[in-house]
């Protein structure tokens, strides 16, 4: 499109240019057009560069190597949070706790709540009992009327987590003793006083003392559950459990850390029918018959179908609840042979009440435990992940062999993606390579252009220092972006260089001339894509990205226009000659 419709529009829309005497590019009129003030500056400085480059380079060399330690000292990030309004409650109870302990946590949630609703008319998807929202919320408060509407609605699921409204939203494990609360809010700035106020209830109200709560914004990117992670891998459970807790307390040392818990905490309440296999096959029971059996009783099998307009419905058989809820009459329970003949369940077996872990990960066939935790806000998880991995180095020289500590969270995420976008890179620097040399066709010159690639990074870094903006995924790509902008002046300069020594021109006064002569459209080019991406600036997403691109972009382009030619005269072993001022 540049190419071909930008000549005709130009033919249309501007004036004609003024007749020449000369068809030469190096005319009078074409001389007076780059005698303004700021081409003579250009020129001066243009000519101090090349009739010094090795300073020249090595004053840029050594910016390039101040920000490569800039970069090291940037926050890292790997995507940035949402800008979506909706807040998550992730609510979880004590393992083995009913569903309907769960249940009533929720309401209570929920009474606190209702005050901050914008409208009386809104109700939530999940009704509650009266009389337990009366208990827990003794009308509204002062924070309560700051906060009010500022909740549009809220939805609640007991036992399971909302389905995935959000690319980036992980789904939760069916688990009797998890709820989720996702609340609607009325902005930004009413989701962030409504996080502060509930983070706040939580940690002071003892009603919520039996209960582990994360008010949580959705994020961009993967889903990663907890930002900060570490896994502790090895064969045996108890002594993954024992090392486990020896890094949540290391962790617990971070200022940055909050709420550092295991994957799952205390064992989980058991039952366990011990039967005695002779007696029970004296009977006619063998071990799978008393499962399923229990298995009808306790929580029912489906035995049928019903079909109600476009539901289908199961129909479940089980022990009444009496029967099945009440742990005193648990041994009294009846079980029947294929031949009809009940037998009580404690004249084949004894119950006996144990513990045991509720779930137990594994991660290519390793025993797994996470040890994780929330940051504070204004940190990067990326960061505190890299503290805290210092701070295990002496934990790690003590392990037994077979087990290992492994960083998890977003780092790995970040890690994850950095690494299959790295892996294209010798791919696309061949490619980069191969255009470059069918541009140019000398070796030189293709090293020169993409030599300058490189220089956007000072400028980029010293751009997110400046905004105070973290160096994620998004910015990673703003400076990989750069590269391209920077070879796309190199390659205008270098053969404008040509132009002008085909047309006469010494290859000194080339050199200069042509970055004089180019200076405009390429500074042009420069501040429209810098200007473009003002707008996005205010991104959430996107800002970093934005910032890295206009820095970058911007220092990057005053120092090809000084670079290049200081580079290209020691490659092409170019001598000064004396000039005057005039072409």
């Amino acid at each position: 499109v540049a190419v071909l419709f930008t000549p005709l529009l130009g033919m249309r829309l501007l004036p004609n240019p003024p007749s020449s005497g000369s068809g030469s590019g190096t005319s009078h009129d074409d001389h007076h057009v780059f005698d303004t003030p700021f081409h003579r500056v250009l020129r001066r400085m243009i000519r101090s560069a090349v009739l010094r480059p090795w300073l020249v380079i090595a004053t840029t060399f050594g910016l390039f190597l101040v920000a490569l330690y800039g970069m090291s000292q940037l926050q890292q990030q790997f995507f940035p949070q949402s800008s979506r309004p909706e807040l998550l409650v992730d609510v979880r109870m004590n393992e083995g706790s009913s569903i309907g302990a769960t249940s009533q946590m929720l309401s209570k949630i929920e009474a606190k709540l209702e005050p901050w609703v914008a409208s009386p008319g809104n109700t939530p998807a999940r009704s509650k009992p009266s009389a337990l929202a009366g208990n827990s919320s003794s009308g509204p408060s002062r924070t309560d009327t700051a906060l009010a509407g500022d909740v549009q609605y809220y939805t609640s699921y007991v036992g399971a987590g909302a389905a995935r409204f959000f690319l980036a939203l992980n789904p939760d494990l069916p688990n009797p003793s998890f709820g989720k609360i996702v609340i609607q809010t009325s902005s930004i700035a009413s989701r962030e006083r409504l996080r502060r106020s509930l983070q706040e209830t939580f940690r002071n109200d003892p009603e919520f003392s039996s209960a582990s709560m994360r008010v949580l914004r959705l994020d961009f990117g993967p889903p990663v559950g907890y930002p900060v992670q570490f896994r502790i891998v090895g064969p045996d459970q108890k002594v993954v459990r024992q090392l486990a807790d020896k890094v949540r307390e290391i962790m617990r040392r971070n200022p940055s850390a909050l709420d550092v818990n295991l994957e799952y905490e205390e064992p989980a309440k058991s039952i366990q029918v011990k039967i005695d296999q002779d007696r029970a096959r004296l009977l006619g029971l063998s071990p799978q018959e008393i499962e399923l059996g229990l298995q009808t009783l306790l929580s029912g099998s489906t035995v049928s179908f019903y079909r109600e307009g476009t539901e289908t419905l199961p129909v479940v058989a089980r022990a009444v609840d009496e029967e099945r809820l009440d742990l005193d009459q648990f041994q009294d329970i009846t079980l029947f042979t294929l031949g009809g003949k009940s037998v009580p369940l404690q004249q084949i077996g004894q119950l006996e009440f144990a513990q045991e872990n509720p779930i137990v990960w594994q991660r290519n066939q390793e025993q797994i435990l996470s040890v994780r935790c929330d940051i504070v806000d204004g940190v990067q998880a990326p960061d505190v992940s890299k503290q805290i991995d210092r701070e295990l180095a002496t934990l790690r020289s003590q392990l037994p062999l077979g087990y290992r500590i492994d960083l998890g969270g977003s780092i790995e995420e970040s890690n994850k993606a950095n690494g299959a976008l790295f892996e294209m890179f010798p791919i696309m620097i061949l490619a980069m390579l191969t255009l470059l040399m069918a541009q140019v066709q000398n070796f030189r010159k293709m090293l020169l252009i993409f030599g300058i690639a490189p220089l956007g990074i000072i400028g980029a870094v010293a751009s997110l220092h400046i905004f105070n903006a973290p160096f994620g995924f998004v910015a990673l790509l703003g400076v990989i972006a750069l590269a391209g902008m920077d070879m796309r002046n190199s390659v205008i300069l270098v053969d404008q260089i040509e132009q002008d020594i085909r047309q006469g021109l010494s290859p000194w006064q080339a050199v200069i001339e042509s970055s004089v002569r180019r200076a405009r459209p390429v500074i042009l080019t420069a501040a429209t894509a810098i200007l473009a991406m003002i707008p996005l600036t205010s991104s959430v997403f996107w800002g970093p990205m934005a910032m890295a691109i206009m820095g970058g972009l911007s220092i990057a382009t005053f120092l090809t226009l000084i670079n290049l030619p200081a580079i290209y005269v020691l490659l092409f072993r170019i001598k000064p000659e004396p000039q005057s001022e005039g072409v």
